[in-house]
C-alpha cells in the first residue's frame, strides 16, 4: 500500500511542512501533537498538566477522525521540555488507556516548537 496523507479536521491544523498522519501497509503514524486549540489553532495556554490533557484530547480526536481509537496505538514518544514533569504527565497520559498500553519512550527535548512543555507522536495499527 503506498504512502497515505490522512485527514483529520477534529485536530489542530499543521503549522509547519507536515502532514497530521500518514499511512502505509497498515501502519499509522500521527505527527508530534502539541497543546494546540482545534478550534482557533491557537496555543492552550497553561502549565504542563493543562498542555498535557489538550495534547491527549487531540490525540483521540484525530484518531477518531480516521476510525482508528487509543487501543490501536502500538507506540508513542513523549517529548518534555522538562524531564521533572514526567510524573505529571504520565498519570495523565496513562488515564488515556485503559488496556493495552503502547510502548512508550520519554524524553527531555532541548526545547520544543512554541516554548510548549510537552509534545507526543505516535504510531496506531489499523
Amino acid at each position: 500500500m503506498p504512502k497515505q496523507i490522512l485527514d483529520a479536521p477534529s485536530g489542530p491544523q499543521p503549522i509547519g511542512a507536515y502532514s497530521i498522519a500518514t499511512e502505509a501497509n497498515g501502519f499509522v503514524f500521527l505527527s508530534g501533537q502539541l497543546a494546540i486549540d482545534p478550534l482557533t489553532n491557537a496555543p492552550v495556554i497553561g502549565d504542563v498538566a493543562v498542555q498535557a490533557e489538550q495534547v491527549m484530547a487531540n490525540i483521540k480526536a484525530i484518531l477518531d477522525d480516521i476510525g482508528l481509537t487509543l487501543d490501536d496505538v502500538v507506540k508513542t514518544t513523549i517529548f518534555l521540555a522538562d524531564i521533572g514533569d514526567f510524573p505529571v504527565v504520565n498519570k495523565i497520559y496513562g488515564d488515556y488507556f485503559d488496556s493495552g498500553k503502547p510502548a512508550r519512550s520519554t524524553v527531555q527535548a532541548g526545547g520544543l516548537p512554541g516554548g510548549y512543555e510537552v509534545e507526543i507522536d505516535l504510531i496506531a495499527a489499523r
